[in-house]
């Protein structure tokens, strides 16, 4: 009878393992074991007549009092950072100290320039041409919709400079203004 195994060596590894496997296991469950996760309660270590905490944990607890302990407990000082926690009422901040303002020589004023020119509010979304005739450009501000070529006036304001590709020179005849509106995907 074949079990389709071909490595002898992997075999035996294989079997090994699941046999160290299967002890693990037992060994964990069965009762009498010293491993086993069986809960065991143990006391927390009690404080020594000096003061300390012993190291050795009792087996037993032990209901007696003992008052060897309650006097070492007793001589114990506290000392805190004066802090009441029993007030519900913020600490006083310390009011800051004002810095000395030392008057240096008087800033000269300056005066404000003029306002720079408002910007142009017609965006750019096209251009069209004809064999034979300028290119012109689709212009629109707000609502309205404009259609000129290099030269023409727009909306009683706005001339045309240069028509780009990518972009249309546009100056602002009212402020001397010029800019470059940059073609709008919308």
């Amino acid at each position: 009878m074949t079990l389709g195994i071909e490595n002898r060596n992997k075999a035996i590894v294989v079997g090994a393992l699941v046999l160290l496997a299967l002890v693990v296991v037992v060994w964990e469950l069965w009762p009498d074991s010293t491993t086993s996760a069986s809960v065991t309660v143990t006391t927390a270590a009690r404080p020594t007549p000096t003061g300390k905490k012993g190291s050795a944990p009792s087996s037993t607890l032990d209901p007696t009092l003992r008052y060897d302990w309650l006097k070492a407990s007793e001589d114990t000082k506290y000392e805190g950072n004066g802090k009441n926690i029993f007030v519900a009422a913020a600490e006083a901040v310390p009011a800051p100290i004002a810095s000395a303002v030392i008057p240096g020589p008087p800033q000269p004023i300056v005066q404000p320039g003029p306002p720079p020119p408002p910007p142009i509010n017609l965006k750019f979304y096209g251009f069209a041409t004809k064999r034979g005739e300028t290119k012109k450009v689709f212009l629109s501000e707000g609502e309205d919709i404009f259609i000129a070529g290099e030269g023409d006036i727009v909306d009683r304001r706005y001339k045309v400079i240069h028509i780009y590709p990518m972009a249309v020179e546009i100056e602002d005849v009212l402020n001397n203004n010029r800019q470059q509106i940059p073609l709008t995907q919308s």
